[in-house]
This record gives C-alpha cells, structure tokens and sequence, in this order.
C-alpha cells in the first residue's frame, strides 16, 4: 500500500487551474463548473441507484475467533471457540455465530486484509475514508477528520435522492466520519439518538412546540426575501456562514418532508420485525439503516462500540457481542433478501483492524491490524466467497493482501464512482479519490 503524500501530477493540474482555464477554456469557467464536470466524469449514472450500509464495529472485532478461526493452533492462539459449517460448503464461522452462519451465501470474507497502523484513531480514519492520516495531501497532519469519509464523498459525487439526506450515521458520528474539505454539503446528517431508546426520536426533525409546519414555510420564505436583500453581504460571506445555510436548509427540508419522517420513524416496524433485529443499539440501528436506504439515503453508517478486547475477550463475545451481532447481521442480510433490495445495498462489516492471534495475561486479545478479515456483501458482490488467506495463526497475510485504499476503489466502483478519479480541495488542489487503490475483482 502507498502512502504517498502527493499527488503526482498536482503540479501540472495545478497550472491548469491558475492559467489554462482563462487562455484555454474561457475565464467565465469556475471552480464550481470545474467541480460540476468532475461529478459528472466520474458518475456511471446506470450504477447510482445502489446504497452502502457500513457496520463500523468500533474497537476492533477479534476476525480469529470469528470468521477466521484457527482450530489447529495452539491453545494460546485458538482460544475455546469452536469452528461451525455454514450454508457454503467449504466456510466455517464461530459457534457463536449460527444465525450467521445460514446466511453465508449472501456475503463474503476478505480473510487477508491488511494495514500497518494498530492505533484506534489512525486506524479509524483509515479505514472510513481510504486514506491513512499520514498520507495527508497538505503534508500536515492534525486530529480527526484530515480526508473525506467514504459517506461523504458518496453524498459528494451523487448527491441526495429528494429530501432525504445522502449520508446518516448513527447512533452518533465517528469523529472520521465526517466531509472534511468537501465543506457542509458532504457533512452527515447525524442522529444522535439511539434507536433502541424507548421514546426515541430524532432531534433535528422536531420542530419547536410552538411553531407548526406552515409557519415554518412561511419563515423560509421570509428568509429568502432577507437572502435576495443581502445578495451582495453574501457573495463575501466566509466557508462558515455558508455552511449555516446549508445545515438550515437542511434542516427545514426534514423538518417539512413526509418521505424524511417516515423513513426516520421506526415505530413503524412491526413488533416482531424489531425483535428480529434485536432490542439493542445494534439491532435497531441495522433495523433503521435499512429503512434509511430503503427511502432513499445513499450511505448509512452504523458506529457500534465496544469490541476493543483487550480483557476477558471470549467471555465478552459471547454473552454480549457476539449474541446481537448474530442476531442483527443475520436479519439484516435476511430482511434486504426478502425486499428485494440487497443487489442494490452494500453491506460492509468491519472494525478498524482485528485482535492478536496471542491471548494475553487478561484472557483478552489487543491491537492487530497485520491480518483481519472483512465481511462485505450485497449490490454487486458475489456471496459466500472466501478472498485471501492468513497465514496459520492469522499473524499476516499468506496470499493476496488487501487494504483499506482497496475496499474503498471496491465500493466507489459498484456505486458507479470512477475509483480513479478525484476531488478538488476548496483551493482547487486535485486529490485523488482513493490512493492508489485496487478493484478487488475476485469479489465481483
């Protein structure tokens, strides 16, 4: 994988920014237009109709003693759970995972996936957006979000479906899973509410007590007639201020729209529908994102907490992990078959690495990301597939190594984004929409 800190003919588009569009192309032509004609480059429009959902399991789930399990190695290495045959002849998951392992057919297991960085917070951002912290394309490096998340260059590209907004996460946002220099269109729409919760709702729906959906209209149109007076205050406005227009566009807009309350509103599931998925933040929350990309939303991202393992892991998979993400993953799959819509849904299952293939002192597993497995199913994916194998404790790779940089070139390709493309910074730099990454094709 290559952390390469420049784009290596930024110099030269760069150039053409400055002085090729005034001598060649005309000097009415702006960034904006520049930044209209790359979407437009860069968009297979027969491919927009499909959806991603990413179930980031914040923490790092142990893959060893999940969808990678090694039952010849030594004790210290295999654990105490055992290997079970799914509905694929030839894949085997953990015991603990049964509900899963009759829906093996709908998803797949890169089991040699690879990076070098086993910090939670590096390791997030590398694995939300592509691109490692230190593959920065200013050179610098700060905290959080330095590069656009996968959800946000998604809502970038192909934009909202109507009111709904392209990109959610829940129950909260990563602190990586936000636009970065894609600027406030890009931005997430964010929940901040559990959907488990009972009496859950969404707060930025909820218009204030006194104030009625017509009265609202009648502000907007208001704040329009304010908008047209200060034309020219506005032309001079700073990034912020336009980005508050945005965000109170955007929050009118749900506020108002039948389609945004009825996908939000997941009391409408029937009783038996919500115990499927599990009672649970997990549970409800794959429950909502699939009503979110069934209304319309082009990328949910479901951040689930606590896998990082480091004490007593076996016992904390199997009395708490391991039972809702059984229950949850395995209807997720079920639920989208059954409406017809997995070939058009991306379903991504990861943490930002695995576990040690060593049990520590603490019965507990810590930092590993030399070898893990990622499960991805669903639009375009080829189901119940194993890509790549690790070594005989899962320590790296044996064959076919793949990265972060080639899950998200994976993705962009099925949802029609040129993975070779790029993005322009709000100063026009040209970067590039994954670094380097590859297509991997044996999953398609």
């Amino acid at each position: 994988m290559n952390l390469r800190d420049t784009y290596c003919d930024g110099l030269a588009r760069r150039d053409f920014l400055r002085v090729g569009v005034a001598g060649g192309l005309g000097a009415s032509l702006t960034l904006a237009d520049l930044l209209r004609a790359d979407k437009a480059h860069d968009v297979d429009q027969s491919k927009t109709d499909v959806s991603f959902i990413y179930v980031f399991l914040k923490g790092g789930m142990s893959t060893i003693d999940t969808f990678d399990m090694k039952p010849d190695s030594p004790s210290d290495i295999r654990g105490p759970f055992n290997p079970i045959s799914t509905n694929v002849p030839g894949i085997h998951v953990c015991d603990q995972l049964p509900m899963v392992a009759k829906v093996m057919d709908k998803f797949s297991l890169i089991r040699s996936f690879t990076h070098l960085d086993a910090g939670h917070g590096p390791a997030d951002h590398y694995m939300l957006t592509g691109y490692h912290p230190g593959a920065s394309f200013n050179g610098s490096l700060k905290p959080n979000n330095l590069h656009p998340s996968l959800g946000s260059v998604i809502a970038h590209k192909l934009g909202p479906r109507g009111p709904i907004p392209p990109y959610v996460c829940l129950p909260g946002m990563h602190n990586s899973g936000s636009s970065a220099y894609l600027g406030a269109a890009a931005v997430p729409f964010t929940i901040e509410a559990d959907p488990a919760s009972p009496g859950f709702a969404v707060p930025d729906m909820q218009p204030p007590l006194a104030l009625g959906a017509q009265r609202l209209e009648d502000r907007r149109a208001l704040l329009s007639r304010v908008d047209r007076f200060q034309k020219s205050a506005e032309a001079r406005a700073n990034a912020d201020t336009r980005a508050l227009s945005v965000f109170s566009q955007r929050a009118v807009d749900l506020m108002t729209a039948p389609a945004a309350k009825k996908a939000f509103d997941i009391d409408a599931e029937t009783p038996k529908m919500r115990d499927a998925y599990g009672r649970n933040s997990l549970g409800q929350s794959c429950l909502m994102a699939r009503r979110l990309v069934e209304a319309g939303v082009r990328c949910v991202t479901v951040d689930h907490t606590n896998w990082d393992t480091h004490t007593e892991n076996f016992k904390t998979l199997k009395e708490d992990l391991l039972p809702k993400f059984d229950r949850a993953i395995s209807t997720l799959f079920r639920d989208l078959t059954d409406r017809g819509m997995l070939k058009k849904t991306i379903v991504i299952l990861t943490g930002e690495f695995g576990r040690t293939p060593r049990i520590n002192k603490e019965a507990g597993r810590d930092h590993w990301s030399r070898c893990f497995t990622v499960a991805l199913g669903g639009g375009g994916i080829q189901g119940g597939r194993t890509v790549g194998t690790s070594d005989s404790w899962a320590q790296d790779p044996a064959d076919n190594p793949y990265g972060p940089e080639d899950m998200a070139a994976t993705l962009y390709h099925l949802l029609g984004i040129n993975p070779f493309g790029e993005m322009r910074t709000p100063e026009g730099r040209p970067v590039m929409l994954t670094n380097n990454g590859r297509v991997i094709k044996e999953l398609l």
